[in-house]
Protein backbone atom coordinates (compact mmCIF):
# COMPACT_ATOMS: atom_id res chain seq x y z
CA UNK A 1 0.00 0.00 0.00
CA UNK A 2 2.82 2.20 0.24
CA UNK A 3 3.96 1.99 -3.08
CA UNK A 4 -0.08 2.51 -3.87
CA UNK A 5 0.47 6.10 -2.69
CA UNK A 6 4.03 6.69 -4.19
CA UNK A 7 2.31 5.95 -7.31
CA UNK A 8 -0.86 8.21 -6.41
CA UNK A 9 1.52 11.33 -5.50
CA UNK A 10 2.78 10.78 -9.50
CA UNK A 11 -0.76 11.75 -10.25
CA UNK A 12 -0.88 14.69 -8.00
CA UNK A 13 -0.89 17.98 -10.70
CA UNK A 14 -2.82 16.32 -13.39
CA UNK A 15 -5.64 14.25 -12.05
CA UNK A 16 -7.99 16.76 -10.90
CA UNK A 17 -11.07 16.51 -10.58
CA UNK A 18 -10.71 13.40 -9.88
CA UNK A 19 -8.84 11.78 -6.45
CA UNK A 20 -5.60 10.77 -6.91
CA UNK A 21 -5.17 7.01 -7.08
CA UNK A 22 -2.39 4.48 -6.98
CA UNK A 23 -2.89 0.47 -7.72
CA UNK A 24 -0.61 -2.39 -7.48
CA UNK A 25 -1.11 -5.99 -8.39
CA UNK A 26 0.52 -8.49 -6.83
CA UNK A 27 0.78 -12.65 -7.62
CA UNK A 28 2.54 -15.21 -5.34
CA UNK A 29 4.12 -12.33 -3.56
CA UNK A 30 5.34 -10.61 -6.25
CA UNK A 31 4.49 -7.19 -7.97
CA UNK A 32 3.19 -7.57 -11.46
CA UNK A 33 1.17 -4.54 -12.34
CA UNK A 34 1.18 -1.09 -11.28
CA UNK A 35 -0.89 1.87 -12.10
CA UNK A 36 -1.79 5.72 -11.09
CA UNK A 37 -4.74 7.94 -12.39
CA UNK A 38 -4.34 8.98 -15.67
CA UNK A 39 -5.35 12.64 -16.89
CA UNK A 40 -10.03 13.13 -16.35
CA UNK A 41 -11.24 11.04 -19.20
CA UNK A 42 -7.87 8.20 -19.53
CA UNK A 43 -7.84 5.70 -17.34
CA UNK A 44 -8.06 4.46 -13.46
CA UNK A 45 -5.15 3.81 -11.33
CA UNK A 46 -6.71 -0.20 -11.38
CA UNK A 47 -7.56 -0.29 -15.27
CA UNK A 48 -3.74 1.07 -15.51
CA UNK A 49 -2.25 -1.77 -13.13
CA UNK A 50 -4.30 -4.30 -14.70
CA UNK A 51 -3.08 -3.31 -18.25
CA UNK A 52 0.48 -2.75 -17.05
CA UNK A 53 0.47 -6.85 -15.83
CA UNK A 54 -1.60 -8.16 -19.04
CA UNK A 55 1.18 -6.20 -21.16
CA UNK A 56 3.64 -8.69 -19.22
CA UNK A 57 1.76 -11.57 -19.85
CA UNK A 58 0.81 -11.99 -16.12
CA UNK A 59 -2.91 -14.25 -15.33
CA UNK A 60 -4.56 -12.09 -12.86
CA UNK A 61 -6.55 -14.93 -11.68
CA UNK A 62 -6.54 -14.73 -8.30
CA UNK A 63 -4.02 -11.65 -7.69
CA UNK A 64 -4.15 -9.26 -5.24
CA UNK A 65 -4.39 -5.92 -5.31
CA UNK A 66 -3.85 -2.95 -3.21
CA UNK A 67 -5.86 0.27 -3.72
CA UNK A 68 -5.27 3.69 -2.22
CA UNK A 69 -8.78 4.43 -2.49
CA UNK A 70 -12.67 2.12 -3.26
CA UNK A 71 -12.69 1.22 -6.52
CA UNK A 72 -15.23 3.24 -7.99
CA UNK A 73 -19.02 1.78 -9.31
CA UNK A 74 -20.68 4.16 -11.53
CA UNK A 75 -20.10 5.32 -15.00
CA UNK A 76 -18.40 8.32 -15.70
CA UNK A 77 -16.21 9.52 -18.19
CA UNK A 78 -14.45 5.46 -18.04
CA UNK A 79 -15.89 2.19 -17.25
CA UNK A 80 -16.93 1.21 -13.58
CA UNK A 81 -13.21 -0.05 -11.94
CA UNK A 82 -14.68 -2.39 -10.08
CA UNK A 83 -16.25 -4.04 -12.86
CA UNK A 84 -12.58 -4.19 -14.59
CA UNK A 85 -11.33 -6.12 -11.46
CA UNK A 86 -14.20 -8.06 -11.69
CA UNK A 87 -14.04 -9.18 -15.08
CA UNK A 88 -10.09 -9.78 -14.70
CA UNK A 89 -11.36 -12.09 -11.60
CA UNK A 90 -8.78 -11.26 -9.17
CA UNK A 91 -8.86 -12.92 -5.74
CA UNK A 92 -8.66 -9.88 -3.34
CA UNK A 93 -8.74 -6.10 -2.97
CA UNK A 94 -7.44 -4.03 -0.61
CA UNK A 95 -8.76 -0.44 0.05
CA UNK A 96 -6.92 1.99 2.02
CA UNK A 97 -10.04 4.18 2.53
CA UNK A 98 -13.62 4.15 0.76
CA UNK A 99 -14.72 6.60 -1.77
CA UNK A 100 -16.23 9.35 0.26
CA UNK A 101 -18.35 9.94 -3.38
CA UNK A 102 -21.84 9.37 -2.64
CA UNK A 103 -22.23 7.64 -6.38
CA UNK A 104 -19.56 5.25 -5.25
CA UNK A 105 -19.93 5.19 -0.68
CA UNK A 106 -19.05 1.80 -0.55
CA UNK A 107 -20.72 0.53 -3.59
CA UNK A 108 -17.50 -0.70 -5.52
CA UNK A 109 -16.64 -2.66 -2.79
CA UNK A 110 -19.88 -4.19 -2.04
CA UNK A 111 -19.81 -4.76 -5.81
CA UNK A 112 -16.54 -6.64 -5.57
CA UNK A 113 -18.23 -8.94 -2.52
CA UNK A 114 -20.69 -9.72 -4.22
CA UNK A 115 -18.55 -11.01 -7.28
CA UNK A 116 -16.93 -13.61 -3.96
CA UNK A 117 -14.08 -11.43 -4.10
CA UNK A 118 -12.18 -11.19 -0.67
CA UNK A 119 -12.37 -7.15 0.39
CA UNK A 120 -10.63 -5.29 3.33
CA UNK A 121 -10.46 -1.44 3.88
CA UNK A 122 -8.64 0.80 6.29
CA UNK A 123 -4.78 -0.11 5.60
CA UNK A 124 -3.26 3.10 5.75
CA UNK A 125 -6.22 4.78 6.06
CA UNK A 126 -5.09 8.18 6.96
CA UNK A 127 -2.02 8.62 4.43
CA UNK A 128 -4.82 8.31 1.81
CA UNK A 129 -6.90 10.22 3.01
CA UNK A 130 -3.90 13.39 3.15
CA UNK A 131 -3.26 12.56 -0.83
CA UNK A 132 -6.75 13.91 -1.59
CA UNK A 133 -7.68 16.34 1.09
CA UNK A 134 -9.22 18.21 -1.74
CA UNK A 135 -11.55 15.97 -3.27
CA UNK A 136 -12.31 14.46 0.52
CA UNK A 137 -13.31 17.99 1.69
CA UNK A 138 -15.32 18.64 -1.60
CA UNK A 139 -17.68 15.10 -1.68
CA UNK A 140 -17.95 15.75 2.48
CA UNK A 141 -18.12 19.58 3.57
CA UNK A 142 -19.09 20.58 0.15
CA UNK A 143 -16.01 22.98 -0.51
CA UNK A 144 -12.57 22.43 -1.45
CA UNK A 145 -9.52 22.12 0.63
CA UNK A 146 -8.39 25.83 1.30
CA UNK A 147 -4.60 26.55 1.74
CA UNK A 148 -3.31 30.21 2.16
CA UNK A 149 0.10 30.76 0.95
CA UNK A 150 2.29 33.46 2.02
CA UNK A 151 6.22 34.65 2.32
CA UNK A 152 6.86 36.43 4.86
CA UNK A 153 9.84 37.59 7.17
CA UNK A 154 11.22 36.59 10.37
CA UNK A 155 9.00 39.29 12.41
CA UNK A 156 5.72 38.10 10.10
CA UNK A 157 5.83 40.68 7.36
CA UNK A 158 4.86 40.14 3.87
CA UNK A 159 6.03 43.39 2.68
CA UNK A 160 6.86 46.68 3.47
CA UNK A 161 4.68 49.74 4.73
CA UNK A 162 4.42 51.12 0.99
CA UNK A 163 3.51 47.53 -0.17
CA UNK A 164 6.80 46.64 -2.31
CA UNK A 165 6.96 42.66 -1.34
CA UNK A 166 9.21 41.28 -4.65
CA UNK A 167 11.11 39.33 -2.85
CA UNK A 168 11.35 38.28 0.40
CA UNK A 169 12.50 34.37 -0.29
CA UNK A 170 14.87 33.09 -2.23
CA UNK A 171 14.28 31.47 -5.74
CA UNK A 172 14.37 28.28 -4.25
CA UNK A 173 11.09 29.05 -1.71
CA UNK A 174 9.71 30.68 -4.69
CA UNK A 175 9.77 27.47 -7.15
CA UNK A 176 8.67 25.42 -4.43
CA UNK A 177 5.55 27.88 -4.35
CA UNK A 178 4.99 27.14 -7.52
CA UNK A 179 4.99 23.56 -7.23
CA UNK A 180 2.03 24.29 -4.57
CA UNK A 181 0.31 26.28 -6.82
CA UNK A 182 0.43 23.64 -9.52
CA UNK A 183 -1.10 20.46 -7.50
CA UNK A 184 -4.05 22.84 -6.94
CA UNK A 185 -7.15 23.15 -8.95
CA UNK A 186 -7.24 26.83 -8.63
CA UNK A 187 -5.64 29.78 -6.99
CA UNK A 188 -6.97 32.59 -5.35
CA UNK A 189 -6.10 36.37 -5.09
CA UNK A 190 -8.08 39.57 -4.25
CA UNK A 191 -8.18 43.07 -6.40
CA UNK A 192 -5.76 44.16 -3.57
CA UNK A 193 -2.78 42.15 -4.39
CA UNK A 194 -3.61 42.41 -8.68
CA UNK A 195 -3.58 46.44 -8.37
CA UNK A 196 -0.39 46.13 -5.99
CA UNK A 197 1.64 43.09 -7.70
CA UNK A 198 0.01 43.08 -11.00
CA UNK A 199 0.74 39.55 -10.49
CA UNK A 200 0.19 36.61 -13.58
CA UNK A 201 -0.42 33.81 -10.79
CA UNK A 202 0.77 30.77 -13.30
CA UNK A 203 2.50 28.27 -12.46
CA UNK A 204 6.26 29.23 -14.28
CA UNK A 205 9.57 28.19 -12.25
CA UNK A 206 7.90 24.22 -12.29
CA UNK A 207 7.23 22.20 -15.36
CA UNK A 208 3.21 21.57 -15.38
CA UNK A 209 1.01 19.52 -17.44
CA UNK A 210 -2.08 21.85 -16.89
CA UNK A 211 -1.98 25.10 -15.23
CA UNK A 212 -4.80 25.70 -12.35
CA UNK A 213 -7.92 28.01 -12.74
CA UNK A 214 -7.00 31.24 -11.39
CA UNK A 215 -9.77 32.82 -9.40
CA UNK A 216 -9.90 37.15 -9.06
CA UNK A 217 -12.14 38.00 -5.84
CA UNK A 218 -13.17 41.96 -6.90
CA UNK A 219 -16.27 42.88 -4.90
CA UNK A 220 -16.86 46.33 -6.99
CA UNK A 221 -15.29 44.34 -10.59
CA UNK A 222 -13.02 47.39 -10.51
CA UNK A 223 -10.10 45.04 -12.13
CA UNK A 224 -8.60 46.19 -15.35
CA UNK A 225 -8.63 44.75 -18.82
CA UNK A 226 -5.37 45.17 -18.99
CA UNK A 227 -4.27 42.89 -15.65
CA UNK A 228 -1.36 40.31 -16.42
CA UNK A 229 -3.54 38.15 -14.51
CA UNK A 230 -5.57 37.55 -17.84
CA UNK A 231 -2.55 36.37 -19.81
CA UNK A 232 -3.34 32.66 -21.14
CA UNK A 233 -5.07 31.11 -18.86
CA UNK A 234 -8.84 30.38 -18.29
CA UNK A 235 -9.74 33.05 -15.08
CA UNK A 236 -13.03 33.54 -13.11
CA UNK A 237 -13.62 36.96 -11.80
CA UNK A 238 -15.76 36.95 -8.85
CA UNK A 239 -17.47 40.17 -7.91
CA UNK A 240 -21.29 41.73 -6.58
CA UNK A 241 -22.01 43.16 -9.62
CA UNK A 242 -20.94 43.02 -13.28
CA UNK A 243 -20.32 45.41 -15.61
CA UNK A 244 -21.93 43.68 -18.64
CA UNK A 245 -19.26 45.66 -21.25
CA UNK A 246 -16.20 44.79 -19.43
CA UNK A 247 -17.20 41.24 -18.76
CA UNK A 248 -17.58 40.85 -22.71
CA UNK A 249 -14.62 42.52 -22.96
CA UNK A 250 -13.09 39.96 -20.71
CA UNK A 251 -14.96 37.04 -22.20
CA UNK A 252 -12.55 37.77 -25.42
CA UNK A 253 -9.69 36.69 -23.13
CA UNK A 254 -11.21 33.62 -21.63
CA UNK A 255 -12.43 35.28 -18.47
CA UNK A 256 -15.89 34.24 -16.89
CA UNK A 257 -17.86 37.00 -14.83
CA UNK A 258 -20.16 35.90 -11.98
CA UNK A 259 -21.76 37.31 -9.59
CA UNK A 260 -22.68 36.39 -5.83
CA UNK A 261 -24.49 37.70 -2.83
CA UNK A 262 -22.55 40.11 -0.62
CA UNK A 263 -22.23 39.65 2.76
CA UNK A 264 -22.81 42.33 5.62
CA UNK A 265 -19.83 44.26 4.11
CA UNK A 266 -20.72 44.53 0.83
CA UNK A 267 -17.73 42.40 -0.34
CA UNK A 268 -18.27 38.57 -1.86
CA UNK A 269 -20.33 36.05 0.44
CA UNK A 270 -16.78 33.98 0.35
CA UNK A 271 -18.82 30.66 2.13
CA UNK A 272 -21.07 31.16 -1.36
CA UNK A 273 -17.87 31.38 -3.64
CA UNK A 274 -16.55 28.43 -1.58
CA UNK A 275 -19.64 26.34 -2.23
CA UNK A 276 -19.46 27.44 -6.12
CA UNK A 277 -16.38 26.86 -6.45
CA UNK A 278 -16.88 22.99 -5.46
CA UNK A 279 -19.61 23.09 -7.81
CA UNK A 280 -17.06 23.43 -10.42
CA UNK A 281 -15.27 20.14 -8.86
CA UNK A 282 -12.29 22.56 -7.40
CA UNK A 283 -10.73 20.18 -4.85
CA UNK A 284 -7.67 22.11 -3.70
CA UNK A 285 -8.03 26.11 -3.56
CA UNK A 286 -4.50 27.88 -3.33
CA UNK A 287 -4.92 31.40 -1.85
CA UNK A 288 -2.25 34.29 -2.55
CA UNK A 289 -3.99 37.46 -1.49
CA UNK A 290 -3.49 39.85 0.93
CA UNK A 291 -3.77 40.39 4.45
CA UNK A 292 -6.94 41.56 4.02
CA UNK A 293 -8.72 38.79 2.40
CA UNK A 294 -6.18 36.20 4.35
CA UNK A 295 -8.18 37.73 7.08
CA UNK A 296 -11.58 37.48 5.71
CA UNK A 297 -11.15 33.98 4.75
CA UNK A 298 -9.83 32.95 8.02
CA UNK A 299 -12.81 34.61 9.76
CA UNK A 300 -15.38 32.83 8.18
CA UNK A 301 -13.85 29.45 9.22
CA UNK A 302 -12.78 28.66 5.67
CA UNK A 303 -9.35 27.85 5.62
CA UNK A 304 -7.76 24.53 5.98
CA UNK A 305 -4.06 25.17 6.63
CA UNK A 306 -1.31 27.93 6.09
CA UNK A 307 1.92 27.08 3.93
CA UNK A 308 4.36 29.90 4.98
CA UNK A 309 7.74 30.44 3.42
CA UNK A 310 10.42 32.33 6.60
CA UNK A 311 13.26 34.28 5.35
CA UNK A 312 15.95 34.63 7.74
CA UNK A 313 15.31 38.52 7.45
CA UNK A 314 13.77 41.43 9.77
CA UNK A 315 11.46 43.96 7.61
CA UNK A 316 9.90 46.10 10.52
CA UNK A 317 6.74 48.01 10.17
CA UNK A 318 5.34 46.72 7.01
CA UNK A 319 2.20 44.46 6.06
CA UNK A 320 1.15 41.41 7.80
CA UNK A 321 0.26 38.21 6.75
CA UNK A 322 -3.06 37.92 8.17
CA UNK A 323 -5.50 40.56 9.16
CA UNK A 324 -6.95 39.26 12.47
CA UNK A 325 -9.20 40.71 15.50
CA UNK A 326 -7.55 41.55 18.81
CA UNK A 327 -7.92 39.23 21.75
CA UNK A 328 -7.29 40.42 25.27
CA UNK A 329 -6.14 36.61 26.49
CA UNK A 330 -4.12 33.81 25.55
CA UNK A 331 -6.74 31.54 25.75
CA UNK A 332 -8.86 33.58 22.58
CA UNK A 333 -5.37 32.98 20.20
CA UNK A 334 -5.97 30.68 17.47
CA UNK A 335 -3.94 27.42 17.78
CA UNK A 336 -2.60 26.04 14.76
CA UNK A 337 -1.39 21.71 14.85
CA UNK A 338 2.29 22.30 12.84
CA UNK A 339 2.35 19.33 10.22
CA UNK A 340 6.27 20.33 8.52
CA UNK A 341 9.23 22.35 8.57
CA UNK A 342 11.14 21.98 5.86
CA UNK A 343 14.53 24.19 4.26
CA UNK A 344 13.92 25.33 1.13
CA UNK A 345 17.19 27.42 0.05
CA UNK A 346 18.16 29.93 2.52
CA UNK A 347 14.44 29.58 3.91
CA UNK A 348 11.52 27.51 5.78
CA UNK A 349 8.63 26.07 4.63
CA UNK A 350 6.03 25.69 7.34
CA UNK A 351 2.97 23.86 7.23
CA UNK A 352 -0.04 24.63 9.64
CA UNK A 353 -3.27 23.01 9.84
CA UNK A 354 -5.89 25.18 11.50
CA UNK A 355 -7.39 23.26 14.38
Amino acid sequence: MSRALELAAKAMVHATPNPRVGCVVVREGRVIGEGYTQRPGSNHAEAEALLDARRSGHDLHGALVYVTLEPCAHFGRTPPCSTALIEAHVGQVIAAVEDPNPQVAGRGLEMLRQAGIDVRCGLLKQDAIEMNPGFFSRMTRGRPWVRIKAATSLDGRTGLENGASQWITSEAARADGHAWRARSCAVLSGIGTVRADDPSLSVRLVETSRQPLKVLVDSRFEVTPQARLFDGHPVLVVCTKRDPHKAEQLAARNVEVIELPADERGKVDLTALMRELARRAINELHVEAGYRLNGSLMAAGLVDELLVYLAPCLIGPGQPMIELPAVTSLTQIRRLTLRELVRIGEDLRLLARVQ
